[in-house]
C-alpha cells in the first residue's frame, strides 16, 4: 500500500472505534460530551495515532494493543485545537473543514469540551486495558502529562508563540524551533515515544524514534506554514494566510519558502536515517516521513 492508503486504512479503523468511547446520555449536562465527541470525530489525519501504532508494531503489538493509548492522545490533541481555536487564542471559524467547536456549540460549551478532553485522555490511559502492567500505565501518563505540560511541553509552546506575536522583536531562528519542539514536537514525540513503552523497547530503540519524531515535528511544522502561504483552503480545512496577517513568527516568514522547503526536506532525511537501526520494519515510518512534507492539508 501507498503511505496514503495505508493512513486511510488506520484512520478507517480507528475512526469506526472511536465512537466506543463516547456514550451519550439524555442527561443535559451530556452537551460537553456531544461537543467532545463532535471535536474528536471531526475528522483529522490521525498522524499521531497512527505514529502510535506503527512505532509499536516495530515490536510486534497490534491495532488492538495501542488503541487506547492513542485514542487518548487524541483526546488530548482535540482538546488543544479547541482551545486553539478559541477568539482568544487563534480565533478561527473552521477545522477541517467544519464549524470549530465554539461555533458549533458555543464558547463556554468549547472551554468544557476542551477541559473534559484533557482529562479524559488520562483517565483512558489509566485504565488497566491499556496496558497490562501499572508501571508501563505510569509511564504513559508521565509521559503525557510532561508533553502537554507548562513547563516544556505543549502550554510552554503555545505561551511562547503567543509572545512572539506580541514582541517581535524577539523573533528568531531560536525561538521559532523552541516553539516547535514544544507547540507541536512533543505531542508527535509522545506518539512515538508511546509506541517504544509499550513495545518495551531498550533505551537505543527509543533513543532512535524520539530522534526520527524531532525531525518529522519539524519537518511537520514547515509543511503547515508553508500550506497556510500556498495551500488550498477547501483542502487543509481552515482559513488560510492567517499567520502574515497576524505577524506571526513561521518557519516561512524566517526562511522564505524556497529555503523553508529544503530546510524541511533535509528533516526528513535525518528522520529517515534515524530509522536504521530498525531496517525494513520501518519502511512505513520512512514513507510517512516523507508525507509530512508532500501532504495537501
Amino acid at each position: 500500500m501507498t503511505i496514503k492508503e495505508s493512513l486511510t486504512a488506520y484512520s478507517t479503523e480507528f475512526n469506526a472505534r472511536l465512537s466506543e468511547f463516547f456514550p451519550l446520555g439524555k442527561e443535559e449536562e451530556f452537551r460537553v460530551v456531544e461537543a467532545m465527541k463532535y471535536s474528536v470525530t471531526n475528522g483529522g489525519k490521525r498522524l499521531r495515532p497512527f505514529l502510535v501504532n506503527e512505532s509499536a508494531k516495530l515490536f510486534g503489538l497490534t491495532f488492538e494493543d495501542t488503541l487506547r493509548t492513542a485514542v487518548a492522545l487524541e483526546c488530548l490533541h482535540s482538546y488543544s485545537l479547541i482551545h486553539d481555536d478559541l477568539p482568544a487564542m487563534d480565533n478561527d471559524d473552521l477545522r477541517r473543514g467544519k464549524p470549530t467547536c465554539h461555533k458549533a456549540y458555543d464558547e463556554a460549551t468549547a472551554i468544557l469540551a476542551g477541559d473534559g478532553l484533557l482529562t479524559y485522555a488520562f483517565e483512558i490511559l489509566a485504565n488497566e486495558k491499556t496496558a497490562p502492567l501499572a508501571q508501563t500505565r505510569a509511564d504513559l501518563i508521565a509521559l503525557l502529562a510532561n508533553a502537554a505540560g507548562a513547563f516544556n511541553g505543549m502550554v510552554a509552546g503555545q505561551m511562547l508563540d503567543l509572545l512572539a506575536e506580541k514582541f517581535p522583536e524577539q523573533n528568531s531562528e531560536t525561538m521559532i524551533k523552541r516553539i516547535e519542539e514544544m507547540k507541536t514536537g512533543r505531542l508527535i514525540r509522545y506518539a512515538c515515544e508511546a509506541g517504544a513503552v509499550l513495545g518495551k523497547a531498550t533505551q537505543q530503540e527509543r533513543a532512535k524514534l524520539i530522534d526520527y519524531s524531532r525531525a518529522i515535528g519539524i519537518a511537520f511544522q514547515i509543511a503547515d506554514d508553508i500550506l497556510d502561504v500556498e495551500g488550498d483552503q477547501a483542502l487543509v480545512g481552515k482559513k488560510l494566510q492567517k499567520d502574515a496577517a497576524q505577524g506571526k513568527l513561521t518557519f516561512v516568514s524566517l526562511y522564505g519558502l524556497d529555503k523553508a522547503k529544503i530546510l524541511a526536506q533535509d528533516y526528513v532525511e535525518k528522520a529517515k536515517d534515524a530509522l536504521s537501526l530498525f531496517g525494513q520494519k520501518a519502511e512505513t515510518l520512512r514513507l510517512l516521513a516523507d508525507f509530512m512534507i508532500n501532504r495537501d492539508h
